[in-house]
């Protein structure tokens, strides 16, 4: 965690009066990522596990399928840089390479993620989950970041598989953690099929993209969703459950998937 965070001195105010703590704050970092000798975009992250951000971006973009397609990587954690050489990307349109920074918040990428997400998949699984099962992931999910209790800045991402969590990554951007999450799943092997995503941030349609194309059913999130997500989450036969407390959920599209 200490990567990841720097203290500062704040002069705090309350009802009782002033006091001069040294408070931990999340580091902002840009990372800057080369595709086939060519930049490609630069990411305001969290400077830790750059390789799964690297990874995991590309395969959002639809750029990159599996490890077996990446002749080289490079990242250079000191510098914020990845290179990375992948098979059968050599004929994108020169557009696809203007450069791109991207905010944490990944807030105006929507149009980065048009051309890949015309053909994203329906899902089909008939993976289920329970209640109780949301309520307890959901718990053990809030509970698992160091760094945003001590910080309060960071996004947190999980895989889980309904009973018990797998991967766990955070971030301070929400896009981020999520693609730190499948890159370090196309890394090490670790399969997404019949697979559930908890976030910690609101649910949006660019979200959703990326769960679908990874084959998952299932978005839990403790925040909640915007218009187009829900349309999106219902088009791709998502289910989405929000704004998630610990005796309550909202669950919004596809609520068969909820036993």
């Amino acid at each position: 965690m200490e990567d990841e965070a720097e203290r500062f001195p704040v002069l705090r105010i309350t009802k009782e009066g002033r006091s001069n703590p040294e408070l931990e704050v999340a580091k902002e970092f840009l990372f800057t990522i080369f595709l086939n000798d060519r930049e490609l975009a630069t990411l305001i992250c969290s400077p830790k596990n750059l390789q799964y951000l690297a990874v995991g971006f590309l395969a959002s973009e639809g750029l990159l399928g599996g490890k077996d397609k990446i002749k080289k990587m490079e990242v250079d954690d000191w510098m914020g840089v990845a290179r990375m050489e992948i098979k059968g990307v050599s004929m994108i349109d020169d557009g696809f390479f203007a450069k791109r920074l991207l905010a944490s918040g990944c807030g105006g990428a929507a149009t980065f993620y048009s051309n890949a997400d015309a053909t994203t998949p329906e899902i089909k699984s008939a993976m289920k989950i329970s209640p109780g099962e949301v309520f307890a992931l959901v718990s053990e999910f809030q509970h698992r970041s160091q760094l945003y209790l001590s910080t309060h800045g960071v996004h947190s991402a999980a895989l889980a598989d309904g009973k018990e969590i797998i991967v766990f990554c955070e971030d301070i951007g929400r896009h981020n953690a999520i693609d730190k999450i499948f890159g370090k799943c196309l890394l090490e092997d670790i399969t997404t099929n019949d697979r559930l995503i908890i976030t910690s941030g609101r649910i949006t349609s660019e979200i959703l993209h990326k769960v679908a194309k990874r084959g998952i059913p299932t978005i839990i999130s403790i925040s909640a969703p915007t218009s187009l997500g829900l349309l999106t989450a219902d088009k791709l036969g998502i289910t989405l459950i929000g704004s998630v407390r610990a005796k309550s959920m909202n669950i919004y599209t596809n609520n068969w998937r909820v036993k």
